[in-house]
């Protein structure tokens, strides 16, 4: 797991690096709202999309340049998401990755935009033929992340959860909610290296089968974390979903029984790795990570 952490380590500098080039400076009238996309997309992450759409994509032979775009869009669809989350009209979170959040550093106004501007800059970067030459492709990677981070993906998941507390909660309809705003961009993570492959209908679903499952598994891991982790480990504040009464799959199903839920959706997801053989070990790797991170 060590040599995992260390690889996941490299690739997130990678992704940090390819981010930092292609954003734009604090220049001009504007630099404040530059200044905030770049705090907020360049701070520390584990960057986990990235690296599920790059070593996903490295599966199936997609190219490494247009693999390290798309995973730089990816990261700022997440980084966008995040900016939001944590407003006071959402969780209204003070701390995200051990530092204050965006619109603490800056402000409410300034926090709204810079989230509006990453999410743009995403479809920019998806585009743009340095990514692919076939326009085909681009128009499938720009239609799935349209609908992962959409009223049908993420943002719907959003909706739900601001909206727990009027609807009577139980595990199907938390499920629909994490499958929503956190599994479906993970899936697109896992999805896209696919696509920029050009890879066969058959292929694609495996590594979204894999990542759906994934990304339920770490949601889980998140409400344990939220239950019984540590700020200074996790990097936010922990025990919200508690106080505030929150419907999670540890208030629905408990410690241990969650645990067990996140450890079957890891196996699923290995599962759905076995037409790669020993070439998807890497992947493995990141089933069991997700199981054991502290932050």
């Amino acid at each position: 797991m060590s040599d995992f952490k260390a690889l996941l380590a490299e690739t997130a500098d990678r992704v940090t690096v390819a981010m930092d080039a292609l954003l734009p400076r604090a220049t001009g009238p504007e630099s404040q709202l530059i200044s905030a996309m770049r705090y907020a997309a360049l701070g520390p992450g584990k960057r986990l999309r990235p690296f599920l759409a790059i070593e996903c994509g490295r599966l199936v032979g997609a190219d490494e340049r247009g693999l390290l775009r798309v995973a730089t869009a990816i990261e700022c669809i997440h980084a966008y998401s995040l900016i939001h989350d944590d407003l006071p009209c959402m969780d209204d979170d003070d701390m995200r990755r051990g530092r204050p959040t965006v619109h603490k550093e800056y402000d409410e106004v300034t926090a709204v935009l810079a989230g509006d501007a990453l999410q743009t800059f995403a479809f920019e970067i998806l585009a743009d033929e340095e990514t692919t030459g076939s326009p085909k492709r681009r128009c499938e990677l720009i239609r799935r992340l349209a609908e992962a981070s959409g009223a049908r993906g993420m943002v719907g998941g959003q909706m739900i959860d601001m909206r727990a507390d009027r609807i009577e909660s139980d595990i199907n309809i938390i499920t629909r909610l994490q499958r929503m705003k956190t599994g479906a961009l993970i899936a697109y993570s896992a999805e896209s290296g696919a696509i920029l492959a050009g890879a066969g209908p058959d292929v694609r679903r495996a590594l979204e089968g894999f990542a759906h499952d994934i990304g339920l598994a770490f949601q889980i891991r998140d409400d344990l974390l939220d239950a019984e982790g540590k700020a200074e480990e996790t990097g936010k504040a922990v025990g919200k979903d508690g106080d505030q009464g929150k419907a999670t799959f540890v208030t629905i199903l408990g410690l241990e029984g969650a645990r067990d839920r996140a450890r079957r959706l890891a196996a699923q997801a290995k599962d759905h790795l076995e037409p790669f053989g020993e070439c998807a070990t890497l992947l493995h790797q990141v089933a069991d990570y997700v199981l054991e991170r502290r932050s």
